[in-house]
């Protein structure tokens, strides 16, 4: 249901932004290998444009980080950080899809799958706008 949590969207955004800065943004930006290893991946021999794909991704999800954040200080920028969390959940679950069904990455790729499905689920409980459901449509 669309915002049945609504009051509480700035705490899904700062435990949200919190974990996933510290836990994907700042790693992948900072040693993208050493990331990539932890999630099991084969690093290759020539390493330089590794490097710099998990530094341009790392730039990105450090780009989000600053979208939530300035969401956090101004609730009028919610719904638009909201709708971006749509739109990279949703292209992050179909990426890792793919992935697993062409057998091109670790298991742990894989089981990201729950993770993108379990934010989209979130990010329609916590959408900040008002509480949708079947008792609003009667």
């Amino acid at each position: 249901m669309l915002g049945y949590f609504s009051d509480h969207s700035y705490l899904f955004l700062l435990v949200l932004m919190g974990t996933t800065t510290l836990f994907f943004a700042l790693p992948i930006f900072l040693s993208p290998l050493t990331w990539a290893r932890l999630m099991r991946w084969n690093a290759p021999k020539e390493t330089d444009l590794t490097v710099y794909f998990g530094r341009c991704l790392g730039a990105f999800i450090l780009v989000i980080e600053l979208l939530m954040l300035k969401a956090l200080l101004n609730p009028d920028m919610r719904i638009f950080v909201f709708d971006t969390l749509y739109a990279v959940f949703f292209l992050m679950f179909f990426v890792h899809i793919y992935g697993a069904i062409r057998r091109i990455q670790p298991i742990t790729e894989t089981l990201e799958i729950g993770l993108w499905l379990l934010l989209l689920v979130l990010n329609t409980l916590f959408y900040p706008a008002q509480k949708l459901g079947l008792s609003n449509l009667f």
